[in-house]
């Protein structure tokens, strides 16, 4: 018998009516997995933050756990109290801050210029209200000047008052338990759950990866190219590493796994599933 796991999925706010009821079907699809939680990601700007907002209420409304994204991008600290005074009114109880990435055409971060800052305005303002998730990079932050910086800074986010982490995705599996060990040499002990991304197409994998510092490994690379224009035979092939590497995870014991679903359920329920067979 196969060990169970707890799992939880991100989405981005839909910016159509189209949008809207895909990803509301994505949610009826996923619920059936029992998630721990849906989190839903921040944008630069008003009306993406509203989105945000939004697609959280209605998660809500749809009786799962939400959990809103919230960035130090173009954010000021009377705009970050109004939005947790918000969240606190909607008995939204649990948060992903990040530092997050300057989009273009947005000049500079907000007042906050790191994520551990945030984090620590948020306890100051709120007490243990919130249980608040930070980003983890096992494989090291592309700007960060060294991995020992690196952790160091995730060392940062935590002593601000971070709970737990959920890290960018990877394929190298190594690279997620020597970072936990990094962590926990340096006394670090929270639960760090490792982000998971399936594939969808080379091109979209590739992008993600160069903004990411994730890197695909040269047989995956090489492999997933070879499919060509085959875009379903690609997909058959990554449900299968992915599964892999979610196997190994679970096997060894992590707190969970968090899925980046890009608001599809069909390639991660062909996943989960096969991790209950």
């Amino acid at each position: 018998m196969k060990e169970l796991i707890n799992y939880s999925f991100e989405f981005f706010p839909p910016r159509t009516e189209e949008g809207n009821v895909k990803l509301q079907s994505t949610i009826e699809v996923l619920k059936a997995f029992d998630p721990e939680f849906f989190s839903v990601t921040f944008g630069a700007g008003g009306s993406t933050k509203e989105k945000t907002l939004e697609t959280v209420l209605n998660i809500k409304k749809m009786g799962s756990t939400a959990v809103p994204h919230i960035s130090c991008i173009s954010s000021t600290r009377n705009e970050i109290q109004e939005l947790l005074m918000r969240y606190k009114k909607n008995e939204i109880k649990n948060l992903v801050v990040l530092r997050g990435d300057n989009p273009s055409g947005v000049a500079s971060h907000g007042e906050f210029k790191y994520a551990n800052e945030l984090v620590s305005f948020i306890r100051a303002e709120t007490s243990n209200y919130f249980n608040i998730h930070v980003a983890a990079y096992t494989e090291c932050h592309p700007e960060a000047k060294s991995c020992t910086d690196d952790l160091d800074n995730f060392e940062r986010k935590i002593s601000a008052g971070a709970n737990s982490a959920i890290t960018q995705f990877f394929f190298n599996v190594d690279s997620y338990f020597k970072f936990v060990e990094a962590c926990q040499l340096k006394g670090i002990n929270v639960p760090i759950v490792p982000g998971i991304m399936p594939i969808y197409n080379i091109k979209q994998l590739a992008r993600f990866s160069s903004n990411c510092g994730a890197e695909i490994p040269r047989w995956l690379r090489l492999k997933l190219e070879s499919y060509g224009d085959d875009i379903s035979s690609l997909r058959e092939f990554g449900v299968d590493v992915i599964s892999e590497l979610c196997e190994t995870l679970i096997q060894y014991g992590v707190p969970s796994i968090h899925f980046y679903t890009l608001n599809e359920s069909g390639i991660i329920t062909k996943i989960i599933n096969n991790l209950k067979n």
